[in-house]
C-alpha cells in the first residue's frame, strides 16, 4: 500500500466513524423480564442486582438467572433483565422455540396477546408466564434521530449491514422513537449469526 492509498483508507475510516447515520447493532440474547410479584416468587427476599448496564438508559442485565421450561425441553440459565416491568415476558429465538416445543410469534415487546405459556423456574420457586415472543427487529432512536431519518413511530425501514465477508439487508425493521432512546438496532442471535455480526458491526438505513 502506497502513501496515497493509506491516506484514502484513513480518510474513509474517519468519515465512517463520524457519519451520524451509522446505527449501532445490539444483539439480544434470550432473556426474561419479570413483574415485581413474579420476581419475588422466584427470588424470595432478594433484590435484583446489576451485572452490567445495557446501552439504553436505566436498563441492565442482572446477576439473576432462571430456567425456561416448555412442553418438550428447557433453556437453562436465562438471564433476568431489569428493571422489573408491568408484565412478565420472555424473549427467545426461533431456533430455541423448537427446543421448548412451542410455536412462538414474532412480535414487538409488550405485544403478548395469544402468546404461549411456559414455566420459569429457579431453585426457590416457579411461575407460569404467558408471554413468550421472538422479538421483531427494530431500531431505538431519539426524537431528533427520527426527524433526521424522516420516520415516525411504527414506520418500517430496510437496514444494510456490512459485516466481514457478508452484506445483509434486513427489511421490515420497525422504528421506535422515544425522547430518551439512544440510536440502536436490535436483532436476535439467530439474525446476528446469519449476518456475521460482530461487536463493531454497524448498519445504515437504505430504504424507507
Amino acid at each position: 500500500m502506497n502513501e496515497d492509498q493509506l491516506r484514502q483508507m484513513i480518510r474513509k475510516i474517519i468519515e465512517e466513524e463520524m457519519d451520524p447515520n451509522r446505527i449501532r447493532i445490539g444483539v439480544s440474547n434470550h432473556h426474561i423480564h419479570l413483574t415485581d410479584e413474579d420476581f419475588e416468587t422466584l427470588f424470595p427476599g432478594q433484590k435484583m442486582t446489576v451485572f452490567k448496564p445495557l446501552y439504553q438508559h436505566e436498563e441492565f442485565a442482572s446477576n439473576q438467572f432462571a430456567d425456561v421450561v416448555g412442553p418438550n425441553g428447557t433453556i437453562k440459565h436465562v438471564r433476568i433483565l431489569g428493571p422489573n416491568r408491568a408484565h412478565s415476558q420472555i424473549e427467545i429465538t426461533r431456533s430455541e422455540a423448537f427446543t421448548l416445543g412451542i410455536d412462538v410469534p414474532i412480535r414487538l415487546s409488550g405485544n403478548l396477546e395469544n402468546t404461549p405459556t411456559v414455566k420459569v423456574v429457579t431453585k426457590d420457586g416457579e411461575v407460569e408466564v404467558q408471554g413468550v415472543i421472538v422479538a421483531k427487529r427494530h431500531i431505538h432512536m431519539s426524537l431528533d434521530d427520527a426527524k433526521r431519518f424522516g420516520v415516525k413511530l411504527g414506520d418500517t425501514v430496510s437496514v444494510e449491514i456490512n459485516s466481514k465477508d457478508r452484506r445483509t439487508i434486513f427489511d421490515d425493521v420497525i422504528c421506535r422513537p422515544r425522547k430518551d432512546f439512544l440510536l440502536e438496532m436490535h436483532i436476535d442471535t439467530d439474525e446476528a449469526n446469519a449476518a456475521n455480526v460482530t461487536a463493531d458491526t454497524v448498519g445504515k438505513i437504505v430504504k424507507k
